[in-house]
């Protein structure tokens, strides 16, 4: 459904005049500077453009973003109607609008924008101004809640609205003001259950027994807030995460080293089984304490709370920010990698994948890599740049191509590598591709790709081929089933 305003603004030419000058919210410059999308998926229109290049997008058919020709983007408005009172009644001219300003500040800092716009370009701004408010029926709210809501627009920006360039997939630059700290989103509940449990709730602590993801998010909330009387309920946490080792065995060690900072000979038994004999005795626990502590949280500890507690948008924001700032730092780029790919979003985890495997050295550090980016390139459904993936592959190992032949080995890391895990990982690529491919319809590349797949087969040894013989067997099936 079109809003009202934006279809008022398309059918009175007079009104959409109006808008554009003085006001610089343009219908006829719907277009912008490059292809972008958001990050979430959702539909994204441009609406409208401004003299500077930049563009106003109405995002999932309601709210509207401003992205600049520089790169920026924020949210500015929840409705096309509320961004023309924005436009209208707080413009860009006037300088020195702030979260600080009274109702009366605001309006001293407007009518000193507007006496300049007055003398400089917009004469009659006031008739101006009042013709597009009647035609509109805009309100006039107290500058003050229209402030606010610009603010509070700007701050829900992230993470539903990330706005990226299709070409590179890099994010749109957002003012740190406007930011969501991960850190502090992941810890909401567990700061709030801590708080509950140092109260004595018993119904908090059968929630933290009961659930490891509201625990973690607990001990990650006392690990930044320590007190001397958290010790029983510590113990406690230990407890439980030593008894369940569930999912994540970090949170193990981070109630074992919030137990043994307080250094207590009564704890080095439950100290020595959660840090496999590395604390022996109160000594040795402060010790161990100290070592932990120094590591500390990074801001993968935060992306993978938010996964588990279900925030991927969130958890997948601070990734794509965290791989726009990385260098060429291969540690770095293959934890991205993976992360990327664990919450699902391929194009950002080949984007990452891409780039780690340019940095490579080694013949089988490259074959490891291409067969990575290959899965991953098939993950997001390019499939030809996933095959071009396990070109880089083979011939990282040296493996001449569909004759079963190879070319030489380049170096010796990779002497033996259709005896090894490698060679069967690369294996099973193609044998993933040939599927994929058969069933897109690409009979030319899953034809291509499972010759490949059968002449490796031929190579990795009996063990390896036995253990590929049943997804081997339906590759075969699909490209005979196609016509290939």
């Amino acid at each position: 459904m079109t809003d009202r305003v934006l279809e008022l603004l398309r059918s009175r030419p007079e009104l959409a005049e109006l808008a554009a000058f003085p006001f610089d919210f343009d219908v006829e410059r719907a277009y912008h500077v490059e292809a972008v999308h958001l990050a979430s998926g959702a539909e994204l229109e441009p609406i409208a453009g401004d003299a500077t290049g930049g563009t106003y997008f109405l995002c999932g058919g309601t709210a509207v973003l401003y992205a600049s020709s520089e790169g920026e983007a924020v949210l500015i408005a929840d409705s096309v109607t509320e961004a023309l009172e924005m436009l209208v009644w707080l413009p860009g001219w006037c300088e020195g609008l702030s979260a600080g300003l009274d109702e009366e500040g605001l309006r001293a800092a407007v009518r000193a924008g507007d006496a300049e716009a007055r003398e400089e370009f917009a004469p009659e701004l006031d008739a101006q101004r009042a013709a597009l408010v009647e035609g509109l029926g805009l309100p006039q709210r107290p500058l003050t809640e229209l402030f606010a809501r610009s603010e509070s627009a700007a701050r829900r920006t992230e993470p539903d609205h990330l706005l990226l360039n299709s070409a590179e997939l890099c994010a749109y630059r957002l003012s740190e003001e406007y930011r969501v700290r991960l850190r502090d989103v992941v810890l909401g509940p567990g700061r709030a259950a801590l708080g509950r449990l140092r109260a004595g709730d018993v119904g908090a602590r059968e929630e933290a027994d009961a659930d490891p993801v509201l625990r973690a998010g607990v001990l990650r909330a006392a690990w930044e807030d320590r007190r001397d009387d958290d010790l029983p309920l510590l113990r406690r946490l230990l407890g439980r995460e030593d008894a369940e080792r569930g999912e994540s065995y970090e949170e193990r060690l981070v109630a074992a080293a919030l137990v043994a900072a307080h250094g207590r000979d009564e704890d080095v038994a439950l100290l020595r089984a959660a840090t496999s004999g590395r604390v022996t005795d109160a000594v040795s626990a402060v010790e161990w304490a100290r070592e932990w502590e120094a590591k500390g949280p990074d801001a993968f500890t935060w992306v993978e709370l938010a996964r588990r507690q279900g925030r991927s948008a969130h958890a997948r924001v601070e990734l794509i920010r965290m791989l726009d700032d990385t260098g060429p730092q291969a540690d770095r780029l293959r934890a991205l990698s993976r992360a990327l790919e664990r919450l699902g979003d391929h194009a950002q985890a080949a984007r990452a994948q891409f780039n780690l495997l340019s940095l490579q050295d080694t013949s089988r550090d490259r074959a490891v890599e291409a067969y990575v980016l290959a899965r991953v390139e098939r993950g997001r459904g390019d499939l030809v740049a996933a095959g071009r993936a396990l070109e880089r592959a083979r011939a990282a190992v040296g493996f001449g191509g569909g004759d079963g032949g190879g070319r030489g080995v380049p170096d010796d890391t990779v002497a033996q590598w259709h005896r090894r895990g490698l060679g069967r990982h690369i294996t099973e690529q193609h044998l993933e591709l040939v599927l994929a491919a058969a069933e897109s319809g690409d009979v030319e590349l899953a034809g291509a790709t499972m010759v490949h797949a059968r002449a490796l087969l031929d190579r990795i040894g009996k063990e390896s081929a036995k253990a590929l013989a049943p997804l081997s067997g339906r590759a075969a099936w699909a490209v005979a089933a196609h016509n290939v």
